[in-house]
């Protein structure tokens, strides 16, 4: 075990216990976000880390979680299986970790390109129009 005394531990397991209620039970997290819990209550977080991890439950706490977008992109989000939404419709499925790549990322801005055309057509973005039936 490392040096962390029991008010640390019961602490960190104290925060994120209230993350995960706050988050429904993590579900609204953002995948980096839970793996980041994870890691903190199984004592793997360095000093930069902890920082996170406190800064996450102070936001959960005073202001309320609010899921990052997806690679930054407006509207693109991912869920803790690697489902992407577009404006909470299913649009793809990124494996878990590559989602985070540098080749994600690139697939990730095609896809909101893909997105944005389909809307200025008038059609929902979809698993089966933005991916399955695309023909641009």
């Amino acid at each position: 075990m490392s040096d962390r005394s029991i008010e640390q531990i019961e602490g960190t397991c104290d925060k994120a216990c209230e993350i995960l209620k706050r988050t429904n039970d993590g579900d609204d997290l953002d995948p980096i976000h839970l793996k980041l819990v994870e890691m903190a209550v199984n004592g793997f977080l360095n000093e930069e880390g902890t920082a996170v991890f406190n800064e996450l439950y102070k936001t959960v706490i005073t202001t309320g979680y609010i899921r990052p977008f997806f690679h930054g992109i407006q509207h693109l989000m991912i869920d803790n299986v690697g489902y992407v939404y577009w404006k909470s419709e299913v649009v793809e499925h990124y494996e878990l970790p590559w989602a985070y790549s540098e080749e994600a990322r690139i697939a990730a801005l095609d896809l909101e390109r893909r997105c944005k055309i389909l809307e200025s057509r008038g059609v929902v973005p979809t698993n089966r129009t933005a991916i399955w039936e695309w023909k641009d």
